[in-house]
């Protein structure tokens, strides 16, 4: 039966989840992905996509599946098809589905219901730590095609990521950044000065880990940036999300996800603690000098 902790989530959470309670109903039933398939008028390959929260569904396939699996329970049921109207629901994001492809829209959503975000960057600095003008930016650079509404739009979407460190519950952050981010000048000397004022101000907050790799340790392990979210919910299993230029790669194999998972260890410990991060960022925002 649904969990309440299952309903903290957003819709992407409760879609995972709803996925995870179903594959565990159909295995204590002893049925297989085809058979199951068959009795809603699809696929084996289409149970793989639902138990794995990759797709939507509809509250007819989920009473069907519930009913082959025995579930004759009303409350019982009534719990799962509420969770099918909760997963159902758009989240804040799809505003900007014109805007984002929809394996990163995926990624805003996991990224919401996560209880842990661990990310390593090489280039910039992450997302969620940026500022309005760093934003920008990035937004614009390498995009000549793009229309200033459109790089506003991107700019919000990343502001509006931000927010999950002023709610209630909010994630715990962990981030490592290569030295060198803190001397590339994205948008200029006085958009990196003002961003490393930022970072300096946000690592105050109890939520938030930063630690700079220094330039003479170079990857130390990793082969490039990711991101590992990990979730509260048990059905949920930890996700290492890969981004390239076409795409993202999703990977929850438990072998995957321990493999990163100990390049995240290695990082934490070649990089600088919090505290020598902290004067290393002082050092660098000295270096800039005073705002012109």
């Amino acid at each position: 039966m649904p969990t309440d902790g299952a309903a903290s989530g957003g819709p992407t959470a409760r879609r995972l989840v709803l996925g995870s309670q179903l594959r565990r109903l159909r295995e204590a039933s002893g049925i297989s992905r085809e058979d199951a398939g068959y009795e809603i008028r699809g696929s084996g390959s289409k149970i793989s996509r639902l138990e794995l929260g990759r797709v939507g569904f509809k509250e007819r396939d989920v009473a069907d599946l519930l009913t082959l699996y025995g579930v004759s329970d009303e409350g019982e049921r009534s719990s799962f098809l509420e969770l099918v109207r909760q997963s159902n629901q758009p989240g804040w994001w799809h505003r900007y589905s014109d805007l984002v492809p929809s394996w990163f829209q995926d990624y805003v959503g996991l990224e919401e219901s996560a209880s842990r975000i661990q990310t390593y960057e090489i280039q910039f600095v992450p997302g969620l730590l940026q500022t309005e003008d760093y934003a920008r930016a990035i937004a614009s650079q390498g995009r000549p095609e793009a229309v200033e509404e459109e790089v506003e739009r991107r700019v919000r979407l990343r502001m509006h990521r931000q927010r999950l460190f002023t709610q209630p519950n909010a994630p715990r952050l962990w981030a490592v950044i290569d030295e060198s981010v803190l001397h590339r000048p994205i948008g200029g000397v006085d958009v990196l000065r003002e961003q490393i004022d930022h970072l300096l101000e946000v690592i105050k907050l109890p939520t938030i880990s930063l630690q700079v790799l220094p330039f003479d340790l170079g990857r130390s392990g990793a082969e490039g940036a990711f991101t590992i979210l990990r979730f509260a919910e048990q059905e949920i299993p930890d996700i290492v999300y890969l981004e390239h230029l076409s795409g993202a790669l999703y990977l929850d194999k438990p072998e995957d996800v321990e493999l990163y998972s100990k390049v995240s260890h290695r990082l934490a410990v070649d990089a600088h603690t919090p505290e020598a991060t902290r004067k290393t960022l002082q050092a660098a925002r000295k270096a800039l000098g005073n705002a012109s």
